[in-house]
């Protein structure tokens, strides 16, 4: 099985951030929303811009925080008419870089989990911006769009005696 290639990858190397840290805008336009639109499973992706503030808080751990906004168009799952929403997200990742550290012999790296926030470990410092924009934008995609005012209603049962399989025993009700 082949894994589908990613619409968007932005990597950075974190060896290289200073103690001032950076900042890195993320725009897509074009062929690279149509992409998007058709990895996400939706009709169209008509913006998408993404921040990403880079700091470091330590030798090997650093962390990033996003803010996400794109605008999407989907299939309303009632009329299948089209459906506009914009997505606003602000989220963090705390990073450790765990291939620098050498590790006692025999043991595994091991990481002071005090807090409900572990940091995610990474094996290299060469780290994909995008991936964690492209889950959590898949995430704020609505499942079940709606049209305003759109609303499911059930088609009637229609009264089929013959293929019901009580029909025997309501007859038999009926003759006692």
């Amino acid at each position: 099985m082949t894994q589908e290639k990613l619409p968007l990858e932005r990597f950075f190397d974190l060896d290289r951030l200073g103690q001032a840290g950076a900042d890195v805008a993320i725009t897509l336009k074009g062929d690279d929303l149509a992409q998007l639109a058709r990895w996400a499973k939706v009709e169209s992706v008509e913006a998408f811009h993404a921040d990403v503030a880079l700091r470091r808080l330590g030798q090997l751990r650093f962390k990033l925080d996003y803010s996400l906004a794109a605008d999407i168009t989907q299939a309303c799952v009632v009329t299948l008419g089209p459906v506009s929403s914009h997505i606003d997200r602000a989220f963090s990742r705390e990073l450790h870089v765990t291939s620098h550290v050498p590790q006692e012999k025999g043991g595994a790296l091991t990481l002071d989990a005090g807090d409900d926030e572990v940091p995610e470990e990474i094996a290299s410092p060469h780290f994909d911006l995008a991936g964690p924009l492209l889950e959590e934008f898949v995430l704020a995609i609505d499942p079940y769009p709606r049209a305003e005012g759109a609303c499911f209603e059930a088609p009637p049962e229609a009264e089929d005696e013959t293929g019901n399989p009580f029909a025997v025993l309501k007859s038999l009700k009926k003759g006692s």
